[in-house]
């Protein structure tokens, strides 16, 4: 699933489901964002902008190539960037309305250099279609409205969402290869949830567009659309290495992101930039035999805070020796994860921030 709390006006105009939503108006969009909405109040201002935008936009065919709107996009931005505007006596909403005129035109520009530069295939390595092109490969392409299980042949599974692609080598999994310390590559157009079995001879790597999610063992999620202006990996068990597919070769890899389970990295396709997240409704990742209830009397928030890392398989940092007097009663056992931390940093008079993906507490400590 895409996280639209990340996005900002740039991301939602050139966004497919936001642009067929204002275009279209289809039940089940307007059901969904007005149900979104309501969820996050602060963002129906940057909704309102995007719309109206995506609504005084119409796009025509081009052949223009992806390198020149790059070199007319960045010329623009260095002329806005070097330009002294003389500032006029003007009303406060003559103002305004040059500022938004200016902000439609430069989102425009980006919305456009979007347009032609995700579907000129030619301009872009990484695409499906070229990394799978001079390859003699098996493919699945699930074309139904339900997901699609495939089984792989090293044991691994696949969930293929519906206008999915996957491909991977006739070779794949053999014995032949496994003695040559290959790896199992895999090449996504799309969405999968992978449950991959475990092989530390031989990584298990999935090509989606521009990024490589790199593992041994485990389950993630892989979301990575031709027109998603996003590649999404989210883990639910285990540990992912994600890179750029630029660095693949590199035996350093400088853009290289681990993550953990509930944590999410969100890859900007236009900016070329990563940001990792916790999922906002964390899943537990214990088996049902090592679950127990979560009923405290009394007991020091290290331990507490332990049980809820080990559940969810979230780090959680905290000064140890500042909030060693602290203690807490409470029954956490059926509250989500957020509102665990909530009742807890409540009762130690503490806040807490996500922070690239993991838990910080602060607190002046306990008496």
């Amino acid at each position: 699933m895409k996280d639209f709390r990340l996005y900002d006006i740039s991301d939602f105009v050139i966004d497919e489901d936001f642009i067929r939503w204002v275009h279209e108006q289809r039940e089940e969009d307007n059901l969904f964002w007005s149900t979104w909405l309501q969820q996050h109040p602060d963002k129906h201002l940057v909704i309102a902008s995007a719309r109206r935008i995506v609504e005084s936009i119409q796009f025509q065919q081009s052949n223009i190539s992806g390198q020149e709107v790059e070199r007319e996009v960045g010329r623009l931005l260095q002329t806005i960037s070097t330009q002294h505007i003389k500032p006029e006596p003007r009303t406060g909403k003559v103002i305004a309305f040059k500022w938004w005129y200016a902000a439609a035109v430069l989102l425009f520009c980006i919305t456009s250099a979007w347009y032609f530069y995700f579907r000129n295939t030619h301009a872009r390595p990484f695409a499906y279609a070229v990394m799978v092109s001079s390859k003699q490969l098996i493919e699945h392409v699930n074309t139904s409205q339900q997901p699609l299980l495939l089984t792989l042949p090293d044991g691994s599974h696949i969930t293929l969402a519906s206008k999915s692609r996957v491909s991977y080598a006739h070779t794949f999994g053999s014995g032949d290869t496994a003695k040559n310390g290959a790896t199992r590559d895999v090449y996504l157009l799309g969405e999968a949830f992978f449950e991959v079995t475990r092989n530390p001879h031989r990584p298990f790597r999935v090509f989606a567009n521009e990024i490589v999610t790199k593992v041994l063992g485990t389950s993630f999620t892989v979301r990575s659309f031709e027109k998603d202006t996003t590649i999404q990996v989210t883990v639910r068990t285990g540990k992912v290495s994600v890179y750029k597919q630029a660095e693949t070769k590199a035996s350093s890899k400088t853009s290289e992101i681990i993550l953990t389970p509930n944590q999410q990295l969100v890859y900007e396709r236009m900016g070329q930039t990563f940001q990792k997240v916790l999922l906002s409704n964390p899943a537990t990742i214990t088996s049902t035999g090592t679950d127990r209830t979560l009923v405290y009397d009394e007991a020091p928030i290290d331990r507490i805070l332990s049980d809820l890392s080990n559940m969810y398989g979230i780090s959680i940092v905290f000064d140890s020796d500042l909030l060693k007097k602290c203690t807490v009663t409470a029954d956490l056992t059926n509250e989500p994860f957020y509102r665990k931390l909530d009742l807890i940093c409540s009762a130690i008079d503490a806040h807490y921030e996500v922070i690239d993906g993991q838990v910080v507490i602060e607190s002046s400590g306990c008496k």
